[in-house]
Formats: structure tokens, C-alpha cells, sequence
């Protein structure tokens, strides 16, 4: 399973983890920290669902969040990136998008999401549209978040 090669990778490389996820709610944290080992690398993980929450514990600027929205490419980012300042983690994943039914326009459809991911190097994101119910979605993501976690690890 792709969350036991990233913990080993993670420990391996003796690099520390956090998540910072808004759509799925903590399902990212959650597939991590079911792999026996995990507290070796993971730290922890911020779930901001609310702008609030992403302006006050993660750092993402108020005037981002008003000129992209929520569900964009510089808001994923700044969310990987602000959650590794926030918990001292070498590497951050953020999660954000539209798991629906509800809430997609034309422009922003359900199934969006942006996965960001910080490290030293740099800050990398990457857009999704999913398809399926509210639980495909979310899953999707995080399956695509774990992916690219990995995909960053073994280079």
C-alpha cells in the first residue's frame, strides 16, 4: 500500500510529515497514521475547512482567499507550505477542493481539488477533477495526494 512505502520512505530519510486538509476532512492524516510506525515521520495535520481557519492556523493570506477562493492553485500551495512553519514538518500536503454534491460552478465544478505539497526544494500543485459522489471524490484526492507524495519521496 502507497501509505506504508511513504512512512518507510519518511523514516528512512528521517523527514517529518503534516497534513493540512480542508475536503477531506482528515481522511489524508488518517490513511498515514493507520500504518504501524507512523509517529516516526508524521506530526500532525491541521483540518481547515473554514478561510478562518486557513488565515489563522495556517497562514494563508486574506487577500488570497478573497482573490482565488478556497478551491485554487495558490491557496494549496500557501496550505502545504504554512502547515510545515505551523508544526516544523520537512514536508507538507495540503488538500483542497469540492467534494459536492453541492457547492461547483461552471468554473469551479464539484470534483476540483488541488493537492499541494511543500518541501525545501519547493512547493509544487497539482489540479484534479474527479469524478463520482461525495466519498469518490475524497477518496480520489487522497489516493492522488498519497501518489504524489510518494513520486516526491523516491526521486
Amino acid at each position: 500500500m502507497l501509505e506504508q512505502k511513504i512512512v518507510k520512505s519518511l523514516v528512512a530519510a528521517e523527514k517529518k510529515l503534516a497534513v493540512a486538509e480542508s475536503c477531506t476532512g482528515g481522511m489524508l492524516g488518517a490513511t498515514i497514521t493507520s500504518v504501524s510506525g507512523s509517529s516516526e515521520c508524521f506530526v500532525g495535520g491541521v483540518i481547515s475547512y473554514s478561510n478562518e481557519i486557513k488565515h489563522k492556523l495556517l497562514g494563508v493570506e486574506s487577500a488570497m482567499l478573497e482573490q482565488y477562493g478556497a478551491v485554487s492553485e495558490p491557496v494549496a500551495g500557501a496550505m502545504a507550505e504554512g502547515v510545515c512553519a505551523a508544526t516544523g514538518a520537512d514536508v507538507g500536503v495540503s488538500l483542497t477542493g469540492i467534494a459536492g454534491p453541492g457547492g461547483g460552478t461552471d468554473e469551479k465544478p464539484v470534483g476540483l481539488v488541488y493537492i499541494g505539497l511543500a518541501g525545501s526544494a519547493n512547493t509544487v500543485v497539482r489540479k484534479f477533477v474527479f469524478k463520482g459522489d461525495r466519498n469518490a471524490v475524497r477518496q480520489s484526492a487522497v489516493e492522488e495526494a498519497l501518489k504524489l507524495l510518494l513520486a516526491t519521496l523516491e526521486l
